[in-house]
């Protein structure tokens, strides 16, 4: 059976509303979320914070009242009721979305009572370092939580479960201080020497009786709520093993593979390798890098070069750890990680995580429904790409990411869904043409935009190939046209003499066959009997068959990899010897109308020169001395 499409929404954005009404507001719009093909909702923190009514939810203040008890000033949360809650969990999943709670252990805000304590104060962009010694201070540290009086835990916190805090109530001065007796976590992320601490009173997760009562707590929460899965926020400032033993305890103890994904906010790839490492893969994470690479690209006024728009990203490295996103509550406007892709940018992002064949997208609520404090509307289009990605975004995906400005990539769609399949092609610059292969079954069908962007329709040839457009700045997304007739789908056999047969396990009922001639091979051959001349000249003929058949068999590491007889996917140029392009060597993209291309222009140039010489009546020697040599001749010759 065909795997649907995965597509998570974030369903909530930072500047809702607080009129208790969010939780009705996700019930009533589970059906539409499923038409346009959300298989999963990340639902905002529902547990009380410190602001009560007003808090978003990171501030937490106890993890256990999911707005039933009268604290911090009200009952419900911000978004309503534990009641209401708990109904728009069970709406979702009925209509088959799965519910991602966001769950934040690393610290705690809002403490019911203070206490005296010695602690040493850090410098604040090195926590390794003291600024001075031992000091008495005053931190709100105890947590008592009068309202729940007991209810579901009667886990009391004090400053023994805490590493340190910013605030000396006694002397009204912030800074960071770390508690005596207690040193921050090791394995956390290293910017400012050590990133343990974060915001409020900081949770020790060295603690024996934390550990305990967090795990006490996600085993409850799990079983309350019947939540899917989670979203963990801020994992880099909490030690790298707790959640790798947090989440095997409650897959171990409910024997399920429970989803989380973590929110790891850093650019480095390397940084999010590091975590996926040592806390071995058990939990997925989101592509910042992916963010950043199309933050930049809409910022840059036109100059961004696309062929590394997918670089460094998780969604390269580790395909299948990847949630990816465009924006997030985080990165609206205003917010302490403000970095709001610009709008003329925006279908360019959803294209390139809902339209791709990896990663696990994230659609985030503020483009879905617009963001009306900040006057933003929702994303004309958003809705037609996720409608996309659910009917049509299946099958062989074929990548041209081989220009500075205009990059592209095509679906052949699948059998089981007939008219599936596609082509994208999107630009940062001026307007361009880009000839893509969507599958010999397109041939003869025409292909349309689906975002109306291009008026022009497209026609597919014989072969399979497109000529598709794009618009000044814009993104265009081609399918055939409704009732267009399209072919069985084929499972071509690569011919011998180009590349080796590899074996399949395809079943009886798959049709084979061998892919005639495509215009990549004869590309190649005219680029041969171009260079076979050079050859002929300058070598022994033994010498030059040898070269030529290395040209026409070239090995697979050479030049790419052959997909259905042509050359379709990425190379790494660094395996790739030919003709330079200004690109870093390590950097991948797609071998179709690259190398061949070059090669082929550059023997009909070289042709070209060497014709009109010979007009000139310079003989082959001539053509290789040095031009000091050569216009002695030329003026004697005039």
């Amino acid at each position: 059976m065909m795997n649907r499409n995965k597509l998570m929404m974030q369903d909530f954005e930072w500047y809702l509303k607080p009129d208790k009404n969010h939780w009705k507001h996700v019930a009533q719009e589970a059906k539409q979320l499923k038409e346009h093909g959300v298989t999963a909702v990340w639902l905002p923190p529902a547990y009380k914070g410190a602001s009560g009514a007003q808090d978003v939810g990171y501030a937490v203040y106890d993890l256990y009242d999911l707005g039933e008890f009268d604290q911090k000033g009200t009952v419900e949360t911000k978004y309503g009721s534990k009641d209401e809650y708990l109904l728009a969990i069970k709406t979702l999943q009925s209509m088959g979305i799965e519910v991602l709670a966001d769950i934040v252990l690393g610290h705690r805000m809002g403490a019911d009572e203070k206490e005296r304590i010695f602690a040493y104060g850090h410098d604040e962009y090195d926590r390794n370092r003291e600024v001075h010694g031992k000091k008495k201070i005053t931190v709100w540290t105890k947590f008592t939580f009068p309202g729940r009086n007991g209810q579901y835990s009667d886990f009391k916190w004090d400053w023994t479960n805490f590493h340190g805090t910013d605030y000396d109530a006694k002397s009204q001065e912030n800074g960071i201080y770390r508690f005596i007796g207690k040193e921050w976590d090791s394995d956390v992320d290293g910017e400012f020497g050590n990133y343990d601490y974060l915001m409020g009173v900081d949770v020790d997760m060295s603690d024996e009786e934390v550990v305990e009562e967090l795990q006490r707590w996600g085993e409850w929460y799990f079983e309350f709520t019947g939540v899917d899965g989670f979203r963990l926020d801020a994992v880099k400032h909490i030690d790298f093993n707790f959640f790798r033993n947090w989440l095997g305890g409650l897959r171990d103890k409910y024997q399920k593979p429970i989803f989380a994904v973590g929110e790891y906010w850093n650019a480095e790839l390397p940084i999010l390798e590091n975590y996926i490492e040592k806390t071995e893969g058990t939990l997925t994470l989101f592509d910042v890098p992916l963010h950043f690479n199309m933050f930049h690209a809409s910022t840059s006024n036109g100059y961004y070069d696309m062929r590394y728009i997918l670089k460094n990203t998780l969604l390269h490295s580790k395909p299948e750890l990847a949630v990816t996103f465009v924006d997030n509550h985080d990165t609206e406007p205003g917010q302490a990680l403000q970095s709001y892709i610009l709008e003329w940018f925006k279908l360019h992002a959803y294209c390139l995580i809902l339209l791709r064949e990896e990663g696990y997208p994230c659609v985030f609520y503020g483009d879905y429904y617009g963001v009306p404090h900040c006057n933003l509307k929702p994303i004309e289009g958003l809705k037609e790409l996720m409608d996309l990605r659910k009917d049509a975004a299946y099958g062989v995906q074929h990548d041209y990411f081989n220009h500075p400005k205009i990059v592209g990539w095509t679906r052949e769609g699948i059998d089981e869904i007939p008219d599936s399949g596609f082509a994208v092609i999107m630009t940062v610059e001026k307007a361009g043409m880009k000839r893509m292969y969507v599958g010999k079954h397109f041939a003869g069908c025409t292909f349309e935009d689906i975002l109306h962007h291009v008026e022009e329709t497209v026609l597919i040839d014989e072969n399979g190939f497109g000529e598709f457009w794009v618009e000044d700045g814009s993104v265009s997304v081609w399918k055939a046209k409704e009732g267009e007739v399209i072919k069985e789908r084929k499972y071509y056999i690569p011919k011998p003499e180009v590349a080796q047969t590899e074996e399949n396990d395809n079943t009886d009922d798959v049709v084979q066959e061998n892919l005639p001639e495509s215009e990549d091979n004869a590309m190649l051959d005219e680029c041969v009997e171009a260079t076979q001349i050079d050859l002929l000249e300058d070598n022994a003929e033994t010498e030059a068959v040898g070269m030529i058949e290395e040209l026409i068999i070239p090995e697979p590491d050479e030049f790419g990899r052959y997909v259905d007889g042509i050359f379709r996917d990425w190379i790494e140029v660094s395996a790739y010897e030919g003709p330079g392009d200004g690109i870093g060597e390590d950097l991948f993209y797609d071998a179709k109308y690259t190398h061949l291309k070059e090669d082929l222009e550059r023997a009909q140039k070289e042709e070209m020169e060497r014709a009109q010489r010979e007009e000139l009546g310079f003989t082959h020697k001539e053509e290789n001395q040095e031009e000091n040599t050569l216009e002695p001749l030329e003026e004697n010759e005039e």
